[in-house]
């Protein structure tokens, strides 16, 4: 569920937007030029696999970052690392070169 929920780019830039500041459904929809009800079945998404979680305030819900199944994705990913490094390293080699 988490790979499918951070699959989509609405939903990835959705946890941007939540990492600087928790927000209503009415503020995160105001960075989207999609429909609030489509901003809201991807928040939904986002709900389900645990990456945000929402609090009533007054009569709207305030919808927050829960990074710990980030965490838990980073700790899955970490032994992958060396494979990326040492990519990245012969891309900025490369790059350097290029200059």
């Amino acid at each position: 569920m988490l790979f499918l929920a951070l699959a989509h780019p609405v939903r990835r830039q959705l946890l941007q937007i939540l990492v600087r500041q928790p927000l209503s459904a009415g503020e995160l929809s105001a960075h989207f030029e999609l429909s609030r009800p489509a901003v809201a079945e991807h928040v939904k998404v986002l709900r389900e696999a645990g990456l945000v979680a929402d609090r009533p305030e007054g009569r709207r819900r305030i919808y927050h970052l829960t990074a710990a199944p980030l965490a838990e994705l980073d700790e899955w990913l970490h032994p992958f690392e060396k494979f990326w490094r040492a990519r990245l390293s012969a891309l900025a080699d490369v790059a350097k070169e290029a200059q």
